[in-house]
């Protein structure tokens, strides 16, 4: 990407004057990268990092699972294989300035661990990230290829140049395996906060946050480090829930989780809540609270359900009745089981909700060819019936939570015993 901006050019023209890694990175890298491993065979074991071998005092069975190397002294997990090449590839970053920028470097760190060779190392810088004092930022990268397969797919022939801007961008976001110690950070990120602590945050996305916006200062000085997490991980625009952040710094109340926080604010606002009060905004025990708003607003949106199946309902009546009205008024009983024709929209509604099943909710008092009956013992409902008026079957009998009664086959029975009765509503229509 050619340079456009006052700030382009100048950070294209420092992003080549950067030092090389020095010999204490590269250490530190190494060893925090990869983590030493012994390869062992029926004979021998073979320390990956030096190369060193020396005869195995155990055999593959044994449950040894880790050595010591008498060359270089390393602690190894031993690994059992005939295998003598083994390749990894790890991220390593370092936070440093240039000319008043904060700059986050990222390299990948390649290493060949041949046995009886000392292992081999290949560092690469791929991106590098430069921000502003004032939190505007820009990548500088190689290129990097995306596929289904192969992941980290570096150009490395390809220059360090300015990336645009646009929906790949986050190709260039890197989680590496670890970070120099060693940090150098502009003025600015001092006064704004920052006093080496990361809080569980990638460097780059903190910089940037407490940069550009002052919420997010105010977020890291007064140690409000789990909502400032959960605001630059999630991109959560923090303005609705400003007045009450403030109450709870006011009252030297940390909030425990972000998003259970948020949450917790955002059902205190729907239920009308005053958000100025430390008495909601700042809950002894956010979980048992949020818990119970939680449970308030699920029996709200069941009531609220209802009401709209009711209102549904009351729109398929008519529909429902001149369809199935011919019906209407047929019962019989063999003694101890009632059966009788559900009459009403409503009564499908009723029938759905205590039997727990889709009687309702699938709509089956509007299919045409389906007949909807309920079977009872003393006013206690057993089983819900569908009747195929085509054929006067019954196709399904369904106890609560589409369970089967001891009555199953004895409903089945008695409802085709009394077939004739649909039969002659349906010839007298």
């Amino acid at each position: 990407m050619k340079p456009k901006t006052r700030i382009q050019k100048e950070i294209a023209r420092l992003a080549g004057q950067l030092r090389p890694i020095t010999e204490s990175q590269r250490r530190y890298a190494i060893e925090h990268c990869f983590k030493p491993f012994g390869r062992r065979t029926k004979k021998t074991v073979t320390c990956s990092r030096c190369g060193h071998v020396w005869k195995a005092e155990h055999t593959l069975a044994d449950s040894v699972c880790g050595c010591t190397c008498p060359h270089c002294g390393k602690t190894l997990d031993v690994v059992d294989t005939l295998r003598r090449v083994f390749k990894q590839m790890e991220y390593f970053s370092v936070v440093t300035t240039c000319k008043g920028y904060q700059v986050i470097r990222f390299f990948s760190v390649k290493a060949e661990f041949r046995m009886g060779q000392p292992a081999k190392y290949d560092f690469t810088e791929v991106v590098q990230r430069w921000i502003a004092p004032n939190g505007k930022h820009e990548t500088v990268a190689r290129l990097r290829c995306m596929s289904m397969l192969y992941y980290d797919m570096w150009n490395e022939y390809s220059p360090l140049e300015l990336r645009q801007k646009n929906d790949r961008t986050y190709i260039y976001d890197i989680v590496p395996m670890c970070t120099y110690p060693i940090v150098k950070v502009i003025p600015e990120l001092k006064r704004n906060g920052f006093k080496g602590e990361y809080h569980s945050i990638q460097p780059f996305d903190l910089f940037k946050a407490i940069l550009s916006d002052s919420r997010n200062e105010t977020l890291l000085k007064s140690g409000q480090y789990a909502l400032l997490r959960h605001a630059i991980r999630n991109n959560r625009n923090l303005a609705s829930y400003w007045a009450s952040v403030k109450i709870c710094i006011r009252h030297g109340y940390t909030i425990p989780d972000g998003s259970m926080w948020c949450d917790h604010i955002d059902l205190l606002r729907h239920f009308g809540k005053d958000l100025n009060s430390p008495k909601y905004v700042c809950p002894q025990d956010l979980k048992a609270e949020h818990e119970k708003l939680t449970a308030k607003r699920n029996r709200q949106r069941e009531q609220e359900e209802i009401a709209e199946k009711k209102r549904k309902a009351m729109e398929d009546e008519a529909k429902f009745k001149e369809l199935k009205g011919k019906f209407f008024g047929i019962a019989f009983t063999d003694g101890t089981l009632q059966v009788r024709v559900l009459e009403s929209v409503h009564d499908h509604l009723v029938e759905g909700t205590l039997m727990r099943h889709c009687v309702f909710s699938n709509a089956y008092y509007l299919k045409e060819n389906s007949l909807i009956l309920s079977a009872t013992i003393g006013g206690k409902r057993i089983e819900t019936v569908e009747v195929n008026l085509q054929t006067l079957k019954v196709v399904q009998s369904r106890a609560v939570c589409n369970g089967i009664s001891e009555y199953h086959n004895r409903i089945i029975n008695l409802v085709e015993n009394n077939a004739n009765l649909f039969r002659q509503r349906m010839k007298a229509a």
